[in-house]
């Protein structure tokens, strides 16, 4: 490690922590050349597997280019697609890859583009699942609403079949 101040290769550790989340350690450092202290980060490099068997960094702006291209149009601000980013690679890390395979890093970007923006989703899955027809879109249109009428409360669904058999609002009772 060289010292940022007189870049001498001698440095000592003074303090080591690991962060809080467990995926980096925080190092204060001190520099006998000019008594100089520092901090550094050291965090685990996450390498995404190619399909060709290349391996290269994971980098989040990649991941978040491809859907961004899903997103134009969409009513989602820079700070959306920021923080899908940061899922991403929060769920890539949390998964203990030494290499992620390029599969992956597709698979965990589905889950909260969905909740971001279902039509963004709908182009993004279109392209990575390789939609062939128009029944794959409606095959993931109506995943979609069985995931959404799982989400509605049990009293609410129970509301809405009694108004759909009887053709009005049910009556109190009591």
């Amino acid at each position: 490690m060289h010292c940022p101040f007189c870049r001498s290769t001698d440095t000592r550790v003074l303090d080591s922590r690991v962060a809080e989340d467990g995926t980096s350690i925080r190092r204060r450092r001190t520099c006998p050349e000019c008594e100089k202290r520092f901090t550094t980060v050291e965090q685990m490099q996450l390498t995404v597997l190619k399909r060709s068997g290349a391996c290269e960094p994971f980098q989040r702006e990649k991941a978040v280019a491809g859907v961004r291209k899903a997103l134009k149009g969409r009513p989602v601000s820079e700070d959306d697609l920021a923080r899908l980013g940061q899922t991403v690679e929060d769920t890539l890390r949390a998964g203990g890859w030494a290499e992620v395979p390029a599969h992956e890093v597709g698979l965990a970007i589905l889950a909260p583009l969905r909740e971001l923006d279902e039509v963004a989703y709908l182009r993004f899955a279109s392209v990575y699942r390789g939609f062939e027809s128009a029944d794959d879109f409606e095959a993931e249109i109506a995943a979609l609403r069985m995931e959404r009428a799982a989400d509605v409360p049990e009293v609410s669904r129970l509301a809405d079949a009694r108004t759909s058999t009887t053709g009005r609002e049910p009556q109190p009772t009591g």
